[in-house]
């Protein structure tokens, strides 16, 4: 994840005298909650000013002080072996307290900011894992968030003051906070309904940083959808997810404008539907897919039926019935096969993720199966498979159940349940 330099560097005010600069990203909407970004050891680098520029697309006004400045301004490090050496000695040099007075400096200057509305957060990974945590027991920040913080279990005597939301992201494998670390943190927050702690098992230190040999892409996503849910539920903004993915489905379906559907997404999207892995990575080869593949690619009597719709902090859940009359080749879901004239009912999920008030990707399910059944491509004789029953029992759950598999469950007929 390189950053795209769409920001821009300010100075702040240290209580103590002095000033340091700090990486500002304001979101396209030009205002927000304010957030501070806090640093891992290698100082304002290119993985932290992507982080402040993705959070600007959440809606944030993000900011990444330099929390190094009393040692040397300008960290900015990369992770080769060279690098993590000068990182660590920068570590051993650095004094926590005062990095949490700069960081209370930032959260200031962020309240006075007047692109700055409403209330302000802070994000933190390794390093900044633990100031995170320190900032919501000595700062006056809203809510608080640390990724594999390192040494929390060392100031365990502090969590009795945190009031603020907190969310600590803990990786299983982790060398600098070891199983005997995070379950001291576990077991005193213990009853805390405040504070929210998560293990990645399987994962090392530094999973959500891409370019990092522990980058975990599942474990990163889930980390930012439970991140995100505890921003918004202090911080905002709140956005009409519902309404965004109905605009999106409008302008697909109804009016077929790829432009109007372009427009609903960030800048770069994707687009992946499972079963054919068919969709685009990317504006260009995105708009390529939906203008030539699939908007115009669609039958006319295509309807959408839905089912149930769950709305999070970033995703929503679609489950619906996608019903049409084969009657044109449909490149997305039925690739090179030609139109059979057959009409289709199968259910169709679309798990929507979302930055800010723009759709981000979407992962598009559906039993292929059971398509290919119903336009006479696959004989189920034999086969675990369905048909158009796979789309009428989820509309009618009393249609009979365990068909395919009938003689195994003659087999527990009259057995005591």
């Amino acid at each position: 994840m390189l950053a795209k330099n769409t920001g821009e560097f300010v100075q702040i005010s240290a209580a103590d005298g002095g000033s340091f600069r700090a990486y500002v990203c304001k979101p396209e909407q030009g205002s927000g909650p304010g957030l501070v970004m806090i640093q891992e050891i290698f100082g304002i680098n290119d993985y932290m000013k992507s982080m402040a520029e993705h959070y600007a697309e959440e809606g944030y006004v993000a900011i990444v002080p330099d929390l190094f400045w009393r040692i040397e301004p300008g960290v900015e490090l990369g992770y080769g072996e060279a690098d993590f050496q000068k990182a660590f000695d920068f570590y051993g040099k650095f004094d926590v307290a005062k990095g949490v007075e700069d960081i209370q400096a930032t959260i200031t200057a962020l309240r006075g900011m007047a692109d700055v509305k409403g209330k302000v957060g802070c994000v933190g990974y390794c390093l900044g894992g633990l100031l995170a945590y320190l900032s919501a027991a000595r700062t006056d920040v809203d809510v608080a968030v640390g990724y594999y913080g390192v040494g929390i279990e060392n100031h365990l005597d502090e969590l009795g003051g945190i009031t603020s939301p907190v969310v600590l992201h803990f990786a299983g494998e982790d060398q600098f906070c070891p199983a005997e670390a995070r379950e001291k943190i576990t077991a005193a927050a213990e009853g805390k309904p405040h504070v929210q702690c998560y293990l990645y098992e399987g994962q090392d230190h530094a999973f959500a940083t891409p370019g990092r040999d522990h980058f975990d892409k599942p474990s990163t996503m889930m980390a930012h959808s439970r991140t995100l849910a505890a921003l918004r539920s202090v911080l905002g903004p709140i956005y009409d997810l519902e309404h965004l993915w109905d605009m999106h489905c409008y302008y697909e379906f109804a009016t077929r404008d790829v432009d109007a559907t372009m427009d609903t997404m960030v800048a770069e999207p994707y687009v992946n539907h499972i079963p054919t892995m068919t969709g685009g990575v990317g504006h260009d080869h995105l708009k390529r897919f939906y203008k030539y593949h699939f908007v115009d690619s669609n039958p006319e009597d295509t309807k959408l039926i839905p089912i149930s719709r769950t709305i999070g902090a970033d995703r929503l859940v679609d489950e619906m019935i996608f019903c049409f009359t084969h009657t044109r080749e449909i490149d997305w879901m039925l690739p090179g096969i030609e139109p059979t004239g057959r009409y289709v009912e199968v259910p169709l999920v679309a798990i929507v993720n979302f930055r800010g008030d723009k759709l981000y990707h979407e992962h598009i399910y559906w039993d292929q199966a059971s398509v290919l059944v119903q336009i006479g491509k696959l004989d189920p004789k034999g086969l675990p498979v369905a048909g158009a029953d796979t789309a009428k029992k989820l509309v009618d759950e009393t249609r009979p159940s365990n068909q395919l598999m009938r003689k195994a469950w003659a087999t527990s007929d009259g057995k005591p349940i």
